[in-house]
């Protein structure tokens, strides 16, 4: 074996393939930095050019792209609150904070350094546990995965900070959201209200960036100010370094969530969508003083970071020893090895373990220059932060359009975004925690589809299982102090209905709009096939308990959240403590809600790249009252950039536009209608 690493480890450094690894990084890190794209984009792109490379240069390119998309996408997770893939979702809550607190770069140097160390444990993980981990791994089945799935949905209690009753709801929502479309077991159309886009199910793509980035955006536009202050967000090594040695100072938590990263990224169906967010939970469970988080933590950034990039070396080993893909883009991989001649199993352990040794170290070394090359980039990067509202809000617009536009290609991922984007914002000003509404998203589809099979396979003998029984133990211990806490809290609050007074405010008027929704939802299912119906059903339960149990405390003043409340009082507090009077905040909000969809009416009209240039140079000039040559400016930079990147580069299928329809000549000549 260690031949087969030494000889790997000199065929890697030879020139040549170095420079082909060096090429495929900085792609990656292109494409990471890109909000909506992600490893899988990038491996569809690059697979094409390997048919004439040998096995060891195709995959130290593959993987050297592949590898780095996590550690870029912390950049606009940071500045701008966007995920650059739906794996640096959690990154946002407290690293996008930190760049408001003018921490930008000890967020950068946290999240590269915590990415690094992340990767190679991944790597390290893969070269040692192949062998080791193929008995382990033969006895996983649906009901430990099913377990996992469940474990992921404990993590609500701990991502709905003082609101629990909020979480569960937005948790029982997302459920909901995650079982719209065809049935997977008799192919009943569930809560699709004809509506073609959803039959598929709800992108997660368009929820999570709606939910997450919209919302910072028209919190920006609202304030009107930069992401940080002109001083704060410039970064000097120091700061990187600071970051640095906080990973260094929470060693230990590096190194949990690097195991969950790698156990959990062995385990097929768990994507880095869920993994960031189990680790991120278990990192504000297991760590002192919890209520920091989400308020620019740098330990928020460490725990998901480290485990999103620790998962690709868990990915890689059922994709290597079994033929398994663990997601999406290790079933693209595993296409590349059998187009090579490459048949995963026991041949990568035996035959072919130079290959397989060649795979380790193109992991390790991309993801140390994936690192080297963020570090000293970020410095520039952060400079972003100090840009000008005025300017930044209306080109990163039509940036989140394109990248919600990747969750199915169609229309509906615009109308979703929005959709999301509008209700983001009204559940941030209310005090309701957004992150269980995704995890519930995310878990759904996974918890119904490995229920069936177990209980199709086991009966109910799938919950006496070994690794099941700890991980409901596990569970157990998880969810109990959250309960107790919520349980006592009521208890209180019950007791203290005679004097509260009755408030039949916006909070409590959005609870109710929430009940109906469910209650809608309940009543649609009621005909559906019993097993279709019963997670849908279990979810909708779960939420109208949670929701009416909220709207009490929300009527009778008891609402523990409403102290932290954005839209409390007669103000609304802005990222940069300025309060404005509520008036003039919903005025704003409603403000830029229009010109979104104002500039949704302009992809239609004229279609998405046109429309870039247009709306850019409409918003600058006459939203915000730019110059001329200004407006003009950064709407053709921006409008190139994108033709260039996603339509030439990418060659992004754009939906068709009226324009086309009346003059297909013109859609035929520029392909952009």
């Amino acid at each position: 074996m260690l031949d087969a690493a030494l000889t790997a480890l000199a065929l890697l450094f030879e020139p040549t393939r170095l420079l082909i690894l060096s090429a495929g990084v900085v792609i990656g890190l292109v494409i990471g930095a890109l909000p909506g794209l992600g490893g899988v984009v990038g491996l569809a792109i690059l697979i094409p050019f390997t048919y004439q490379l040998d096995p060891f240069t195709a995959f130290a390119l593959l993987l050297g792209m592949a590898a780095v998309t996590t550690t870029s996408d912390l950049i606009p997770a940071v500045l701008f609150g966007v995920p650059g893939t739906v794996g640096a979702a959690a990154t946002v809550l407290d690293g996008h904070r930190m760049a408001r607190n003018g921490e930008a770069g000890r967020a950068f140097g946290a999240g590269f350094a915590a990415s690094l160390v992340g990767g190679i444990f991944g790597a390290l993980v893969l070269a040692l546990a192949i062998p080791v981990l193929r008995p382990v791994m033969l006895a996983v089945g649906t009901p430990e995965m099913l377990a996992f799935s469940i474990f992921g949905l404990s993590m609500v209690a701990t991502l709905s900070g003082v609101a629990p009753l909020k979480g569960l709801c937005a948790a029982g929502l997302g459920l909901m959201i995650s079982m719209v479309g065809s049935g997977s077991q008799t192919g009943t159309l569930r809560w699709t209200f004809d509506w073609l886009y959803v039959w598929d199910g709800v992108p997660l793509v368009p929820v999570a960036i709606g939910l997450f980035a919209v919302p910072e955006l028209a919190d920006m536009a609202i304030a009107r100010m930069r992401i940080s202050s002109q001083d704060s967000a410039r970064i000097s090594l120091s700061s990187q370094w600071q970051g640095v040695m906080d990973v260094a100072r929470h060693w230990w938590l590096v190194l949990r969530c690097s195991v969950i990263g790698v156990a959990l990224g062995a385990m097929p169906g768990m994507g880095s969508a869920v993994i960031d967010w189990i680790a991120y939970g278990y990192a504000q469970r297991t760590e002192r003083n919890p209520e920091r988080f989400g308020l620019g933590d740098v330990r928020g950034v460490i725990a998901p970071e480290s485990s999103n990039n620790a998962k690709e070396g868990g990915h890689l080993v059922p994709t290597i020893a079994f033929g398994v893909p663990a997601g999406a883009s290790m079933s693209l991989l595993l296409g590349a090895f059998l187009m090579h001649g490459l048949v995963p199993g026991p041949d990568m352990l035996t035959k072919h373990l130079d290959v397989t040794y060649a795979i380790v170290w193109s992991l390790t070394l991309a993801h140390v220059l994936g690192a080297a090359i963020c570090i000293c980039g970020s410095r520039w990067l952060a400079r972003i932060a100090e840009v000008r509202h005025e300017i930044l809000l209306p080109v990163i617009a039509p940036i989140i359009f394109i990248a919600a536009f990747q969750g199915a290609r169609s229309w509906g991922d615009l109308y979703s975004m929005l959709f999301f984007g509008i209700l983001g914002w009204i559940m941030k000003r209310l005090g309701w925690p957004r992150p269980p509404m995704v995890l519930g998203v995310v878990v759904g589809g996974i918890f119904e589809r490995y229920l069936f099979l177990s209980t199709q396979i086991y009966g109910d003998a799938w919950m006496l299982r070994p690794v099941v029984l700890v991980l409901a133990a596990v569970i157990a211990w998880a969810l109990f102090r959250p309960m107790r806490q919520t349980i006592a809290h009521l208890a209180h609050e019950l007791r203290r209905l005679r004097v509260a007074h009755l408030n039949f405010g916006l909070p409590a008027l959005f609870t109710a709009a929430m009940l109906v929704v469910i209650v809608g939802a309940l009543v649609t299912s009621a005909e559906w096939p019993r097993i279709e119906r019963l997670i849908p059903r279990i979810a909708c339960w779960a939420a109208l308990i949670a929701a009416g149990l909220n709207l009490v405390t929300e009527i009778f003043g008891a609402d523990p959240a409403a102290r932290l409340r954005p839209g409390a009082g007669a103000g609304a507090p802005e990222p940069h403590g300025e309060t404005l009077p509520a008036a003039m905040v919903r005025r704003r909000a409603i403000s830029y809600f229009a010109w979104l969809g104002a500039f949704l009416g302009l992809l239609a009209l004229v279609g998405f790249i046109p429309a870039i240039g247009v709306f850019i140079f409409i918003y600058m000039r006459f939203g915000f009252r730019n110059r001329w040559t200004d407006s003009i400016a950064y709407a053709a930079a921006t409008t190139l950039f994108c033709w260039l990147v996603f339509d030439r580069g990418l060659n992004v299928p754009w939906p068709h536009a009226a324009l086309g329809d009346v003059w297909p000549q013109l859609r035929t000549a520029t392909g952009l209608m």
